[in-house]
């Protein structure tokens, strides 16, 4: 597999940080913690992330503050082989999580500040057009404002460009955004929220995805966690089976791991089943491994799985 055409992600980053502790503290009192861990996040920087490590000619496109944090995500980046296309916001500051997890059940509660990332504007793609309009795929997700996801589908369209939208976290969508994604990718509860339709079978799956295709989209992708993903067409209806590759350890960022390596195959004109099965490896390896970016496999590491049938 060569590099393939290039692909461009919008999206963001946040730096992770992870506290386990017995239990919450209570307003004005301080408890010891167990542990913490800091780490890279954000979905659309996980994406750019795992089609990097898979080999891809992947730019990601952002915005960041000028701290501490931003340059862990260009290290990150680089470690996975991404490029950057960085708008630096002095004036603000790079996204951040917190993330308390309660050690006896693994329960968490989250707060995330996106900061710079909230400031991603139009006007910022019309600046980024041109790299948006080179691109073989474009990317995103909804974790910056909608209005410039839309205006960079917009200009990916107009260039003949394959675009995937990957709707997460579940929003109210325009209804004109659909008709400018040859892929949406939602998961159970996305599609659920998109359509009003409960999802919790693969019949669920497939009225909820042909409601999608009636607002405009090309093909949907609903991944399905465990029992893989349902690929629904106007001329295909056809379930993925999960890939496992071992005992599952940590499933955040598998639907990351599963959109960066679709992205990835269809780059290299990888069949859209067979992208599918592909990002099912993907993602299939990514659960067995501990933290995010850390946790997304190379091109050899997915084939090997694929070659095992």
């Amino acid at each position: 597999m060569g590099l393939g055409k290039p692909i461009v992600i919008l999206g963001v980053f946040v730096a992770d940080t992870a506290y386990r502790a017995d239990r919450q503290p209570r307003l004005g009192e301080t408890i010891l913690g167990n542990s913490f861990k800091l780490g890279p996040g954000g979905k659309g920087s996980n994406q750019a992330v795992a089609a990097g490590k898979l080999g891809a000619d992947i730019t990601f496109l952002t915005r960041l503050g000028v701290d501490a944090f931003a340059d862990m995500a260009k290290q990150t980046w680089k470690d996975a082989g991404v490029k950057s296309a960085v708008i630096d916001t002095p004036d603000s500051y790079t996204g951040a999580a917190y993330i308390f997890v309660e050690e006896g059940s693994g329960n968490n509660a989250i707060i995330v500040s996106p900061g710079a990332a909230m400031l991603i504007s139009p006007a910022d793609i019309e600046a980024n057009a041109d790299l948006i309009r080179g691109a073989g795929v474009f990317v995103t997700q909804l974790e910056q404002p909608i209005d410039a996801a839309l205006r960079a589908l917009e200009i990916a369209r107009g260039a003949g460009v394959t675009t995937i939208l990957n709707p997460a976290p579940a929003a109210k969508l325009p209804e004109h955004i659909y008709t400018l994604c040859d892929y949406l990718t939602p998961n159970e509860t996305e599609a659920e929220e998109l359509t009003g339709l409960k999802v919790s079978s693969l019949d669920d799956a497939r009225a909820a995805a042909g409601k999608l295709l009636e607002k405009g989209v090309g093909t949907v992708i609903v991944t399905l966690g465990d029992k893989g993903a349902l690929l629904h067409a106007k001329d295909r209806s056809e379930h993925v089976p999960a890939i496992s590759a071992g005992p599952v350890v940590e499933t955040t960022g598998a639907g990351d791991a599963f959109n960066g390596g679709f992205a990835a195959a269809l780059s290299r004109g990888v069949e859209p089943l067979q992208a599918v099965r592909f990002a099912c490896a993907v993602a299939g390896i990514s659960v067995t491994r501990h933290g995010t970016a850390p946790s997304m496999p190379t091109l050899p590491e997915v084939e090997l799985l694929l070659a095992k049938g």
